[in-house]
């Protein structure tokens, strides 16, 4: 397995990544709205578009097919983190995860989880903050992580 950065080759791909795994993990827990506004966030065109802003997006490839990515937004938040369901449970979100945690800039990450990801969050440290939230149909627990805790 490579991580390596997201290029603009790697956009459709990415994106399909993306709505693979929010299928089969997210997708029936929200309402229609939820998955619209989701499906416009993982489009190939708004990942080209956040490639082009202050975002740092890896890849994890086999050098034949995108297996994961993850998205850390102005060097704090993680904004995308999705493993290919045919991949997961193999490592690759943990290492993705750890990988782009080393680019933070800050000593708090903080990320919006699904409800169906806290548990991994919560396995790689991250803390609930505050109370479960909806926004253009989105269910999501804001978490923090903070790296100086995270490291000893």
């Amino acid at each position: 397995m490579l991580i390596r950065s997201m290029t603009a080759d790697d956009a459709a791909a990415v994106s399909a990544v993306c709505m693979r795994s929010f299928s089969h993990s997210v997708a029936n827990s929200l309402a229609a709205a939820g998955a619209l506004t989701f499906a416009t966030i993982a489009s190939a065109e708004a990942f080209l578009k956040r490639l082009q802003e202050d975002n740092v997006i890896l890849v994890a490839t086999d050098e034949t097919q995108i297996m994961g990515v993850v998205e850390l937004r102005a060097g704090s938040h993680v904004s995308m983190f999705f493993v290919d369901p045919e991949y997961q449970k193999q490592g690759i979100g943990k290492q993705l995860l750890h990988t782009v945690l080393e680019r933070a800039q800050t000593d708090d990450v903080t990320v919006n989880a699904s409800l169906y990801s806290v548990p991994v969050y919560r396995k790689s440290g991250f803390e609930c903050r505050g109370d479960v939230a909806e926004h253009a149909g989105l269910t999501y627990q804001p978490m923090v992580l903070h790296l100086l805790t995270a490291a000893d």
